[in-house]
This record gives structure tokens, C-alpha cells and sequence, in this order.
């Protein structure tokens, strides 16, 4: 693989903006499974970071641990959110009220995170140590939960947690996909 974690985190910050404008345009019959996609890809990303990039920047960023806590706590903030959104029904003016409010969180969280955890990405690591960290989200990915699950945001927790919440989590979307 050769493309470096910041274009590949970027992309993604990308298509959940896609997502939040797929998801608010959506039929009530469709909103269900955009929102599916959305939460899906917010978890997964969210808890990529947390295992992967956060820890980095605390390790190998001067003044990094203040930059990590920020993003830590902004994404805590998210996933209560976002678990109490999966609560409410598509297609009411109450989930289109939180989605929105979601939607500015997570836009005012992405921001942040380009411009400050990004940027000291790319100048504090080299190139092949940028490719091998979007190797490691991505692999950290494939195990990531698909729901939000507040409270476990640093990388220890989502190691020692993560794969049981996935594993749940993934057999919930199955079984309700086969619904």
C-alpha cells in the first residue's frame, strides 16, 4: 500500500460528510440504511484512531499528548451522541435534530484534528512510517466495533475491548440484516 495515513484518514473525513448529507436528504424509507452506513463508518474511523494515530501522536509529537486528549475527548462526546441517535427512529424531526447537532460536532472535531493531529503527522513522521500507520488503522479497522461504544477511547481499552464489542456488534448488524 502505498498511500500515507493522512490522505487515507482525509478520504475518509470525505465520504462522512457524504455520509451526514446522505443521510439528512434520505427518504424515511432509505434513512435507515444511510444512518447504517454512517454510524458504521464513524465507529470503525473513530476507534482506528484511537488504537492507531492518537497513540503516535503522543509518542512521537512534542506537546502531543495535549493534542491527543483533545481529539480523545471530542470523539467521546461524539460516540454518546451517536449512541443515543441509534435510540431515536429514522425519518422523525427528533433524528434529524441530533443528526444535525452530530453533524456539527463531528465536522468541528474534523477540523481540528486536520489542521493540528494531521499536520504534525506529516511533518514528524517520514513518509514510509506515514504508509505503515495507514497499514495499522486499517488493520485496526477490520476488528474495529461498527456501534459507538462511549468510554472506551484510548488505544488500551479499544485493544483489550474492541474485538469483543466488534464481534457483537457485527452479529447484531447480521442478525438484523436477515431480519
Amino acid at each position: 500500500m502505498s498511500e500515507d495515513v493522512v490522505s487515507y484518514l482525509k478520504q475518509q473525513h470525505e465520504a462522512i460528510r457524504a455520509l451526514f448529507i446522505e443521510t439528512l436528504d434520505a427518504s424515511t424509507t432509505e434513512q435507515q440504511q444511510a444512518f447504517d452506513r454512517l454510524r458504521t463508518l464513524l465507529a470503525v474511523h473513530e476507534t482506528a484512531e484511537e488504537m492507531m494515530v492518537h497513540p503516535r501522536v503522543r509518542r512521537k509529537v512534542d506537546g502531543g499528548a495535549a493534542v491527543a486528549d483533545a481529539r480523545l475527548a471530542e470523539e467521546h462526546d461524539s460516540k454518546e451522541a451517536l449512541a443515543r441517535l441509534e435510540n431515536i427512529p429514522c425519518g422523525t424531526a427528533e433524528f434529524s435534530k441530533e443528526l444535525i447537532h452530530l453533524q456539527a460536532a463531528v465536522l468541528a472535531h474534523a477540523e481540528p484534528e486536520e489542521a493540528e493531529e494531521f499536520t504534525l503527522l506529516e511533518t514528524e513522521l517520514d513518509d514510509e512510517e506515514r504508509r505503515k500507520l495507514a497499514s495499522a488503522v486499517q488493520a485496526a479497522e477490520r476488528i474495529a466495533p461498527t456501534h459507538p461504544h462511549p468510554g472506551v477511547e484510548s488505544g488500551f481499552a479499544n485493544f483489550a475491548v474492541g474485538p469483543f464489542a466488534s464481534m457483537l456488534d457485527r452479529a447484531r448488524d447480521a442478525l438484523r440484516g436477515a431480519a
